[in-house]
Order: C-alpha cells, then sequence, then structure tokens
C-alpha cells in the first residue's frame, strides 16, 4: 500500500500471503495446474508507482443495470433470486471504496453463456450471468441475481463443480487485480472438488463460502449472502493465482 506524506509517494510493499492461505500453484487433483504451473521458484518484484497509481476506474462506467442481473433483459431469469452482499476490506479492517468489482457465474442451470460450454444444459435467454458495480464510501458492494447451478466438468470421472460465483476486484490500477470464487454454504460437492480442496488451509477454504444472511433476505422476493473480501493479513481470502 502506499501513503501520502509532504506531498510525496512513500511505497511500502504489500504484504505477503499467510503460507497455506492461498491456493497452490502445482495441485495434481487439479489436472491444468501440471501444465501451467511454475516449474521455478517465483522472482517478487519490488512494488512501484505503477502498482498504486494509473488510470482509475469511475462510476461513469456503470450501467443502470450493471449490478442486477436480474434486469438485463426484457425478462425475469429462471431460477431462485439472491442478493449477494459484502465489503472489501485490507489487511487492517479498513474499507476499500471505489473498487471495482465484476462477477461472472452459470445460470441456474449450471450453464454459461460462452462458445466452449455445451454441456446438455438449457440456456437461459434472459440470462447472461455477468455483471460489475463498485464499492462505496465504507468498501460496501451489492448484486442481485440468481443462484448458479452445479456443472459437470473434465477435470476427472464424474466430476462437478459447486455452485459458485466468479468475482474479480480492482484496485487504483489495471495491474491491481484479484479474483476468487465465492460458495454456498452446505454443498456436498465440496469435498470433491479439486478447485476448492487446493487450498491447504482449511479456515482459508472456509472463508470461500459465503454466509446466508437473514437481514439481507428481502421477504417474497429474494434470498440474501454475504461475503467479505480481505485483500491481504492472515484472514485474507484465497484468491486465484
Amino acid at each position: 500500500m502506499n501513503r501520502l506524506t509532504n506531498e510525496r509517494f512513500i511505497i511500502t510493499p504489500y504484504r505477503r500471503h499467510q503460507p497455506g492461505s492461498q491456493p497452490e500453484s502445482l495441485y495434481p487433483p487439479y489436472k491444468s495446474t501440471v501444465l501451467r504451473a511454475p516449474s521455478k521458484p517465483l522472482i517478487f518484484l519490488p512494488h512501484t508507482l505503477s502498482e498504486v497509481t494509473g488510470p482509475l476506474f469511475g462510476r461513469d462506467v456503470l450501467g443502470a443495470t450493471d449490478n442486477d442481473l436480474t434486469r438485463q433483459h426484457s425478462g425475469e431469469p429462471l431460477g431462485e433470486r439472491i442478493i449477494v452482499t459484502g465489503r472489501v476490506l485490507d489487511s487492517n479492517g479498513r474499507p476499500v471504496p471505489e473498487a471495482l468489482i465484476e462477477i461472472w457465474q452459470a445460470n441456474a442451470a449450471g450453464r454459461y453463456v460462452h462458445a466452449t460450454d455445451q454441456h446438455p444444459a438449457p440456456l437461459d435467454p434472459n440470462f447472461t450471468g455477468a455483471g460489475r458495480t463498485m464499492t462505496d464510501e465504507n468498501g460496501a458492494y451489492r448484486f442481485v441475481t440468481v443462484k448458479p447451478g452445479a456443472y459437470p466438468w473434465l477435470n476427472h470421472y464424474n466430476a462437478w463443480r459447486p455452485a459458485h460465483i466468479h468475482l474479480s476486484i480492482f484496485g487504483r490500477s489495471f495491474i491491481t487485480r484479484l479474483v476468487t470464487q465465492m460458495y454456498f454454504p452446505g454443498d456436498p460437492l465440496f469435498a470433491f472438488d479439486p478447485i476448492y480442496q487446493s487450498i491447504p488451509d482449511e479456515k482459508a477454504r472456509l472463508r470461500l463460502i459465503s454466509k446466508f444472511d437473514l437481514e439481507t433476505t428481502q421477504p417474497q422476493w429474494a434470498l440474501g449472502y454475504k461475503f467479505d473480501i480481505v485483500l491481504r493479513g492472515p484472514d485474507a481470502t484465497p484468491f486465484e493465482a
């Protein structure tokens, strides 16, 4: 992070993630990592002004329905409507305002609107599965969407991904991007999913599971889930390498 002193930027290093709190670059049960994981130790470059300055995102890039995936088409999407809220926090628990959050997900049947997703589940003409918003002055964000379905993938025999939503968080410049996944409580597929299991620390894995929140729920309309995102420190959210 950076701080401004005597009208000059002083660059201080980001805290490195706690050992075991992030997914392993090489986790053989997750077969894609065998081909893409680094074969040599990583070289950590010093942080410079380019990490803390640069083009900034503004609210003028947001459309009226960008954070409501149920109102982006002429009709209502199929599935269980949900509200996802939370806060983006730094390593000291302070809110991170004006962070751009993008989400993408499968529809209620477990199908993505993507050319490579051809498994036999129906597409929904009223659901594209992508949205974005920015955190407010308290670091808070809010999305309205439908609960995604589980879907098969070809990692191993009879492999199914638990229901999840992908989240991308941009900081103060384009290169300060982190990507993670949010899961739902009580999913029976957790034990069989090598992406979820690639995080060594059980407590860190649990930080990827959202919490059902009755206060966020709107009666007769939508269930609510909370998912806070912590960028660094001992309670950091696990992020994709």
